[in-house]
């Protein structure tokens, strides 16, 4: 099937309301970078994703979902088939005296229920308020900062496989690393997940460390250009930022793509800057370390497309 062909079968047959063709996923990306999307979806319920499953499985029509797009570098030439964003975004708390159970589908903005939660006076998820992405992205890539990380407050996952069929996973089979988890190793969509909170009686505490936190991301992080935040992985034995700076490339563009002089570990566009820009600079810091530290690198961003 042609785009046309795939366009007109979701709209007519599967009643698919939220789609468009040829759509630029520079919209759709924090690095606002990519060629266009064949079909680009917003699936908004179970229901639908379980529909585009089946429909791109029988006619082998290649299927990429994703969530904010804020960890992900689309290559020039775009992403051929489908691609369905999840986009169902409700969420629900229940306290006990002591204790907060968060059950939140895969679409929520993590700053969104951060801030919902300390309204609520419940503690434990301040490290995720400046995290700019989503619940599923976070518990796809065990997202972190300042101290915590998502394997440290998940409970239990539910999630759909390539056929449709709904699973739910403990924290243990969920396989948490750091910036993996089984949902990369295996194909696995995160539907919503269930966190086991704190409850505490001030409000404004809680405010003050996630306002902290926010601070801190201003002060340390280039939020003034695109970037699809910290580019490269730490590694076990060093920090990677710092050795990226100590080879001077603070500053060094290829094209539009430049290392932050903010910070070296991320990479930004500062206006133009193409997809292959962003990953000959990648390969560019990788051959500069490797030459001078003889340390690997490995990127954390994740690349789609063609």
């Amino acid at each position: 099937m042609d785009k046309e062909e795939i366009y007109n079968y979701c709209v007519s047959n599967l009643n698919i309301k939220n789609i468009k063709i040829n759509e630029p996923m520079s919209k759709h990306t924090s690095f606002k970078i990519g060629g266009n999307a064949d079909i680009f979806i917003n699936i908004e319920n179970e229901a639908e994703l379980k529909s585009i499953l089946g429909f791109s499985r029988a006619e082998k029509i290649e299927l990429t979902i994703i969530g904010n797009g804020s960890n992900l570098l689309v290559k020039d030439n775009g992403i051929r088939g489908i691609v369905a964003k999840i986009a169902f975004k409700n969420f629900k708390i229940e306290k006990s005296p002591k204790q907060a159970r968060v059950v939140a589908e895969a679409g929520v903005p993590l700053g969104l229920l951060a801030q919902k939660l300390a309204e609520e006076g419940v503690s434990g998820f301040e490290f995720a308020a400046a995290i700019p992405g989503t619940i599923g992205g976070a518990v796809r890539m065990n997202a972190g900062a300042y101290g915590g990380e998502f394997k440290d407050i998940v409970v239990k996952t539910k999630c759909m496989d390539e056929f449709g069929n709904i699973k739910v996973l403990s924290n243990e089979e969920q396989k948490f690393s750091y910036r993996k988890s089984i949902f990369q190793e295996k194909k696995l969509i995160v539907l919503e997940t269930e966190l086991a909170l704190n409850v505490e009686a001030d409000s404004a505490e809680i405010k003050r460390k996630m306002n902290e936190n926010f601070e801190s991301r201003k002060e340390k992080q280039p939020l003034n250009f695109p970037s699809a935040g910290s580019t490269f992985k730490r590694g076990e034995d060093f920090i990677t930022a710092k050795l990226i700076d100590e080879c001077g490339l603070k500053g060094y563009s290829i094209g539009g793509a430049q290392i932050s002089e903010k910070h070296a570990g991320f990479v930004v566009n500062t206006g133009n800057a193409t997809a292959q820009d962003v990953l000959e600079l990648c390969e560019y810091v990788k051959k500069k370390v490797y030459e001078k530290f003889e340390k690997k690198i490995e990127l954390e961003i994740e690349i789609l497309g063609e």
